[in-house]
């Protein structure tokens, strides 16, 4: 490895090290109490099971094993919850490495992701859409493994199968990743004929369906109870026809929304949006898949049932955008723009603090002149 690799190798450290440290400070100065979700998930780790009445097993398990380590000290919670997002980035960055073949560009790909608030601000909040992102990061790099690769290991698809099984058991939403990825498969088989199939990747179905046996027979010994919650949170219960229609729209226009700071940041970069899609190109169909299906199905999912995509359901589907688009642009990417996406990266890494500081400042102002007043 070069002196470069290595600096830029740090700097993602750094940058690592850093918003661990920044997200598990300023929530835990700021916040009387931990968030509703983390106090919740600690009631139903007191007595653990194979589920709770409203998701998989997986939350509750991770804030037990924090507890017994840390006992009820609320800094702990938010570490824990950087500890995943951090997991995840780095499987985004090892991932964007070996697509992008530049390890600055790889690390660009994870900066930008700073610019999506599913990845800063609502990190604090350990909760099922948390738990579930450094398993969807894996799921994803350990299918480029075998994708990539003539000769599958079977430790891949072992890998695989456990940690789909775990993202899974963290929220039922995963299945849109796992759908996606076997979309891939049949597509690159079947259809495209550049893999064979191989006896291997039974491998992953199996130890996938081992690990959530225990889970399925406590939910079909709970009524079900979970699934039922999950159709009721997305209001399939009183979906009327109209839904169909407005419900993706609202859906469509609600990531817009979400992903223009992400946009401008990339677009930072761009000498000239141009590119020329070569749907022989493996990397490109295999983030295609990894990036677009997902979205595009739960999507689809809107339109056949009228059903309510609530906007944190979204959190991990993003994680490898910016190894997408980082990709798709990189002969356009103009190296004497760089200092122009720090300047806003940094602006995107550090104005969410700023603005929780100050509510909380005005918040202490407000306090003090009440008992002023008493």
């Amino acid at each position: 490895m070069n002196v470069l690799n290595r600096n830029t190798n740090n700097i993602f450290f750094i940058f690592s090290i850093s918003h661990l440290i920044i997200w598990t400070l300023v929530p835990s100065i700021t916040n009387n109490n931990l968030p509703l979700d983390v106090i919740e998930g600690l009631a139903w780790s007191s007595n653990l099971d194979w589920g709770s009445v409203k998701h998989p097993p997986m939350k509750p398990f991770f804030l037990e094993v924090t507890y017994q380590i840390f006992g009820s000290q609320d800094w702990a919670f938010y570490l824990l919850s950087q500890i995943f997002i951090l997991i995840a980035f780095y499987y985004v960055f090892k991932l964007g490495n070996e697509i992008l073949m530049n390890v600055k560009l790889s690390l660009l790909s994870v900066l930008s992701l700073e610019a999506i608030y599913f990845y800063n601000f609502t990190t604090p909040e350990f909760n099922v859409n948390v738990c579930q992102i450094p398993f969807w990061s894996l799921v994803v790099y350990y299918s480029w493994k075998i994708f990539e690769t003539k000769e599958i290991k079977f430790s891949d698809c072992l890998l695989i199968g456990f940690f789909a099984a775990i993202g899974f058991l963290s929220k039922y939403l995963f299945i849109y990743l796992l759908a996606s990825v076997i979309f891939l498969f049949i597509y690159s088989i079947f259809i495209k004929k550049t893999k064979k199939f191989d006896f291997k990747y039974l491998i992953i179905l199996e130890v996938f369906l081992v690990l959530l046996i225990p889970h399925f027979v406590w939910l079909y010994n709970n009524d079900f109870i979970t699934i039922f919650y999950g159709l009721k949170r997305a209001g399939l219960e009183s979906s009327g026809w109209v839904d169909h229609l407005k419900y993706p729209i609202i859906f469509l226009l609600k990531q817009i929304a979400l992903l223009i700071p992400f946009f401008l940041l990339i677009f930072l970069l761009i000498k000239k949006i141009y590119y020329k899609f070569n749907f022989n190109d493996k990397k490109l169909i295999f983030l295609i898949f990894i990036n677009i299906l997902p979205i595009f199905l739960i999507f689809i999912t809107s339109v056949i049932t009228g059903s309510k995509i609530r906007t944190m359901w979204m959190t991990p589907f993003y994680l490898f955008l910016g190894v997408l688009f980082i990709y798709i642009f990189q002969s356009q990417i103009n190296i004497k723009k760089i200092n122009s996406f720090l300047y806003g990266f940094l602006f995107l890494f550090f104005y969410h603090q700023f603005f929780i500081l100050l509510f909380q400042f005005i918040k202490l102002i407000k306090e003090l002149i009440t008992w002023e007043k008493k």
